[in-house]
């Protein structure tokens, strides 16, 4: 494992190797370390921004100390429907945390900021279309256009159904082509506007 000093120099040399941004990647766990670790690499010339990569699953009280750390939140939100989350995800409490954390995240920072084709700073929210899921997803994103409708979303298309998701019939396939142009669609209806390159076209 790293001190948080050598953690620090990791981030100082890969931000002199020319990288666009550190990326936190479920990070809640070590939260100590890393406030720590960019404090330290922040005083030592530290300029790019740092993402925090997460499942939203978080609370409230944990973001709130990352207040001016963090430049770029990018939560997942995958499901709304609290039975599908005890189904599927074992945590029926997962829609009102990513809801909650989410809304934090944006009063954090804001809607997301692109300059040179690089993200500086804001949120960027992802949501994985499962098969059968438009409720979740036209509440998802009529949820995300009420923070704002300029919510900057990545619309994932790349459900693969492994381990124990074959154990149920409704999510043991992929997701169509059709399922996802209509997830677009809805995205569209609710007032959002703003994509990541998909592999499908939202128009």
């Amino acid at each position: 494992s790293l001190t948080d000093e050598q953690l620090a120099d990791a981030m100082l040399y890969l931000q002199s190797q020319g990288v666009t941004n550190i990326n936190l990647v479920t990070p809640s766990h070590v939260m100590p370390q890393i406030l720590s670790a960019v404090s330290i690499a922040a005083l030592k010339g530290l300029e790019i921004p740092i993402v925090y990569n997460t499942s939203a699953y978080e609370k409230v009280e944990t973001l709130k100390l990352l207040k001016d750390v963090v430049d770029i939140y990018m939560p997942d939100f995958k499901i709304w429907d609290a039975n599908l989350a005890v189904k599927w995800l074992k945590a029926g409490d997962y829609p009102e945390r990513a809801m909650q954390s989410i809304t934090e995240m944006f009063r954090q920072v804001g809607d997301l900021k692109i300059k040179d084709n690089l993200a500086k700073r804001g949120l960027l929210v992802r949501h994985l279309v499962m098969p059968g899921t438009f409720n979740d997803s036209n509440s998802i994103f009529r949820f995300l256009a009420e923070l704002s409708k300029d919510t900057f979303i990545s619309i994932l298309d790349q459900y693969r159904p492994m381990g124990q998701a074959l154990n149920y019939p409704e999510i043991a396939r992929k997701t169509s082509q059709e399922e996802i142009q209509e997830s677009f669609r809805l995205a569209k209806a609710a007032g959002l506007h703003r994509f990541a390159k998909p592999g499908f076209s939202p128009e």
